[in-house]
């Protein structure tokens, strides 16, 4: 027996079938750009690059380095780096010489000079992987790399460790990086801003920033990261158990004659010269 259904009814469930076939066809691309995705994220865990070459240069093998660099061969399994490592037929040119280009001529000399890629001096070894931190160096205000005054080994040991020279605690070597030059933000102050001690990529973006001073924000929003604001049905804005309202108008919390002493100070509790 053959039923009937009304004129919008009708075009209900055409309408319903046609979001069904569209959302079905939606689906199918998502399964495939999502198995595209995943099956490039489980095979290549990092960017694959060519390593540097060098003219009449063949590789050699992590195994010919260790030959005189044990040292550094023997901490390199356990470091950041190591990432790039290889143990199949890509082994040859997927550990030291990664970075350091073909090592047969280094090898045959005995070491001698020019015969091996030295990212010491060139950052340009590095950003062949870290193309993001290449960005970030072409930003205003950045440590000066492009002249060649500084390069990524001032601050960072790529052969053992994660990467980062210091101390054996994370927050306390992040510290000791940076105040190895700016040592005047390491003094002993009698009142010492708690934020370093949590390392001074808290406020500051190391590779470079919009902001002068390498500063994450450039008004009092960075401040407000760390410390609580609230504001009062009455208007207050309340900060550290004093009301703010005339004070945030005026510019930064560091520049506008309040805290000045942003690292430490030794006569106010409040961070004034």
């Amino acid at each position: 027996m053959k039923t009937s259904t009304s004129k919008p009814l009708q075009d209900h469930l055409h309408a319903v079938g046609g979001f069904m076939k569209k959302r079905k066809k939606h689906l199918a691309w998502v399964s495939v750009v999502g198995a595209i995705v995943f099956s490039s994220c489980v095979s290549v865990p990092h960017a694959v690059l060519s390593p540097p070459k060098i003219a009449g240069a063949e590789f050699v093998g992590t195994s010919e380095c260790s030959m005189c660099h044990e040292d550094l061969v023997s901490n390199f399994e356990w470091s950041t780096h190591s990432k790039v490592m290889s143990h199949g037929d890509e082994s040859l040119h997927l550990g030291c010489e990664a970075c350091h280009g073909p090592g047969s001529l280094h090898a045959e000399s005995g070491g001698m000079p020019n015969t091996i890629v030295n990212p010491e001096k060139s950052a340009e070894t590095c950003f062949q992987c870290h193309l993001d931190t290449r960005g970030s160096f072409n930003l205003p205000y950045g440590h000066d790399m492009h002249s060649g005054n500084m390069t990524c080994t001032d601050c960072h040991d790529p052969h053992s460790g994660n990467a980062i020279q210091g101390g054996g605690m994370q927050l306390a070597s992040s510290a000791q990086t940076c105040t190895k030059c700016h040592s005047a933000q390491n003094n002993h102050f009698v009142f010492r801003h708690e934020a370093t001690q949590d390392g001074c990529t808290v406020c500051h973006s190391p590779h470079g920033s919009v902001n002068n001073k390498m500063l994450k924000s450039a008004n009092a929003s960075l401040c407000l990261q760390c410390h609580f604001q609230q504001q009062t049905a009455s208007g207050e804005i309340m900060i550290g158990g004093r009301n703010h309202a005339s004070y945030l108008p005026r510019g930064t919390c560091w520049s506008s004659g309040c805290h000045e002493a942003v690292h430490g100070s030794n006569i106010s509790s409040s961070l004034r010269y």
